[in-house]
């Protein structure tokens, strides 16, 4: 149904090819627009999984004259307290105790996948290699720690990135595979060009008939949904923020979570147990200081712990006190203890558990950096005063 006259044009929406095209601009600037009100969208009624935009406000920026039959009909939607929130994403998805990324099983993928081969099929770039386009960056990154060094050199990018231009998706994934690419040299240090796990092991001096651990970590820690890291690394992207300091944003909101305070106190009971390995989960348990076991998204157990232990061949002490903690928990050992047990039977650094999630997850934000920038859906939320009227005080 359409309208005639000017008085209605408030009431006409358009989709966005054509939004697109009257306004001269990439999806990533029409995203931008709407994420700083100044564009109206709304869900498409035919199709939820899409949006339009409305007419007024793309004439209003594109300097065109109104038309009388531009666009379609809609009675005003529903007015709701609520914002929407629905985040549309193609990058992972958990359903009943397995982990998808871009539909195939993480689990599965893990065995024989490297970080590149899931960045490349989280990117959807199957059909070229980004990482065939990338060169080693000289020079080294400042930082007494892993994750110091790591933050450096993604602020790095971001600062030099600050004047971010929309690109096409191939560039894209291109200019991905570089943050990810200095990321891990920021870890590792210089060295052969080999894989991304290699370059970790050999710098963390991992055995090579062992390298696969760190593998197969690194790919299954890539992503786990749409958490708060991804959804920060996602609104800095429809924001306007280049990759990398899309991708900042989302570690920095990880590096602040649950997850990583977590990581800590599950590495100071498996140092507990090395050190005295007798009844150590018992004590533990007894004392209510038992970490590592249950976890509230994966009401059947994560399948990602399970498939890393599976692989790791735990020494005898550690193994038991699993064990242990699972039988006195009645709750399976989570995502976060084994990388901490992973990284124990490797001799790890202190905090390699969280780095490897965090260079694991860097290339799951990059991910969704690309695929909001490139397919997402406006990211709307409003924001609502509560605190004192002016001149209250």
């Amino acid at each position: 149904m359409h309208a005639s006259g000017t008085a209605t044009q408030a009431d006409r929406w358009i989709g966005r090819g054509e939004a697109l095209a009257r306004l001269g601009v990439k999806a990533q600037t029409l995203y931008a627009y709407v994420s700083r009100g100044r564009i109206a969208a709304r869900p498409d009624p035919d199709d939820p999984r899409r949006s339009l935009y409305a007419v007024a406000d793309v004439v209003r920026l594109s300097g065109d004259e109104p038309e009388a039959d531009i666009g379609q009909w809609l009675p005003p939607p529903e007015a709701s307290d609520a914002p929407d929130i629905e985040i549309r994403s193609s990058v992972s998805l958990s359903a009943g105790r397995r982990l998808f990324y871009r539909g195939l099983d993480a689990v599965q993928l893990a065995e024989t996948a490297t970080l590149e081969d899931v960045a490349r099929l989280m990117w959807d770039a199957r059909s070229g290699n980004p990482f065939v386009e990338v060169r080693p960056r000289v020079g080294t990154m400042p930082g007494h720690s892993a994750r110091g060094r790591l933050f450096s050199a993604l602020a790095r990018r971001a600062e030099e990135d600050a004047e971010f231009k929309a690109r096409p998706a191939e560039t894209l994934r291109i200019e991905c595979a570089r943050v990810l690419d200095e990321a891990v040299d920021a870890v590792a240090g210089p060295g052969p060009r080999l894989f991304l796990h290699q370059r970790l092991a050999r710098a963390w001096k991992v055995r090579e008939p062992d390298a696969h651990l760190v593998r197969r970590a690194l790919v299954l820690a890539a992503d786990n949904g749409l958490d708060a890291p991804a959804l920060a690394a996602r609104a800095a992207a429809a924001g306007g923020a280049s990759p990398a300091g899309a991708a900042l944003a989302g570690l920095a909101t990880l590096a602040g979570t649950g997850t990583i305070v977590e990581l800590a106190r599950e590495s100071a009971w498996v140092v507990a147990v090395r050190r005295q390995a007798v009844d150590a989960a018992r004590r533990a348990h007894e004392a209510g200081a038992l970490p590592g076991f249950g976890d509230s998204a994966w009401s059947g157990g994560d399948p990602r712990a399970a498939a890393l232990l599976a692989v790791a061949d735990l020494p005898q002490d550690l193994a038991r006190a699993m064990r242990e903690g699972q039988e006195m928990t009645g709750r399976p050992p989570t995502f976060g203890l084994a990388l901490v047990a992973v990284a124990r039977r490797l001799e790890l650094p202190r905090d390699a558990a969280a780095d490897l999630l965090m260079i694991g997850r860097l290339a799951g934000l990059l991910a969704h950096v690309l695929d909001q920038t490139t397919n997402g859906s406006p990211i709307r939320a409003r924001l609502r005063y509560v605190g004192p009227e002016p001149g209250a005080n």
